[in-house]
């Protein structure tokens, strides 16, 4: 209880310290655009040719915002870890961490908040209530429940990329490049109808990192697209699993990473 305190403190003050930028706003707007603007690309092309298959705009649209507002909540909320191997490795700050008698995860994780990420949320979350109205999905109990899921599993999945980052980090002494194939390029991939994907790309984010659990199994599931409830379940089980698999490789890097005065 202590540490949850730690971190909603931490979050308050860095949200306070946000609104003192005069520019938040402008900030909060660019990030809406991007979000909104990414998929239009899909649109138009739909649009022109008409759907491809099964697959119409409102459903690739639905898997895509379900993907990116899990995306946005880990940005948000896990802020620290994403910005860890730059920020705390190379400097040596993280030695300030271990002489603080408090959980080193709650440290991190509540280290940066940038207000302006919300609008990454908010715009995937007005995508995804645009879509389901679109598709005709009624707000019955069991399909919200999905939904809620899916989303929470979205941010533990995303939460565990940043956190399994920071734990590489130990070992690399800076951030990975490459490693962002696993964050903002993964969501991208949701715009490309399921069906279409290749074999090895839809077995990788469905069963190593399970970007496919947290967005297109819920969709299919609450829209009839042949799947089971059960399945579209599996979202929440997933992001735990991927996370803790993360905090193992983090808490091996904390064991392993040497001090700047050492």
């Amino acid at each position: 209880m202590n540490d949850l305190r730690l971190y909603v403190k931490y979050l308050r003050l860095h949200f306070l310290a946000g609104l003192q930028y005069k520019g938040w706003p402008l900030m909060m707007l660019q990030v809406l655009i991007v979000v909104i603007s990414e998929p239009i690309g899909v649109i138009l092309l739909i649009s022109r040719f008409g759907r491809v298959g099964d697959w119409s705009s409102e459903r690739i649209l639905l898997i895509y915002a379900l993907a990116v507002t899990g995306f946005g909540m880990a940005e948000t909320f896990c802020r620290g870890f994403d910005y860890f191997p730059w920020r705390m490795i190379r400097s040596g700050d993280f030695d300030r961490l271990l002489l603080r008698p408090r959980s080193l995860f709650v440290q991190v994780a509540g280290s940066f908040f940038h207000i302006h990420r919300i609008s990454r949320v908010a715009g995937g979350a007005a995508i995804t209530l645009w879509c389901l109205h679109r598709l005709g999905v009624q707000p019955t109990a069991l399909n919200v429940l999905v939904l809620v899921l899916a989303l929470a599993g979205g941010c533990l999945v995303y939460s565990g990329v940043f956190v399994l980052t920071s734990g590489l980090a130990f070992f690399t002494i800076q951030g990975l490049e490459w490693i962002y194939i696993l964050t903002n390029a993964s969501y991208q991939v949701t715009r490309c109808p399921i069906d279409y994907m290749p074999w090895l790309l839809r077995r990788f984010f469905t069963f190593v990192l399970p970007i496919l659990v947290i967005s297109y199994l819920p969709a299919a599931a609450v829209c009839g697209w042949g799947r089971p409830y059960w399945q579209g379940l599996l979202a929440l089980p997933a992001g735990l699993l991927f996370l803790a698999f993360s905090r193992i490789v983090w808490r091996i890097g904390v064991r392993h990473y040497q001090s700047t005065g050492s």
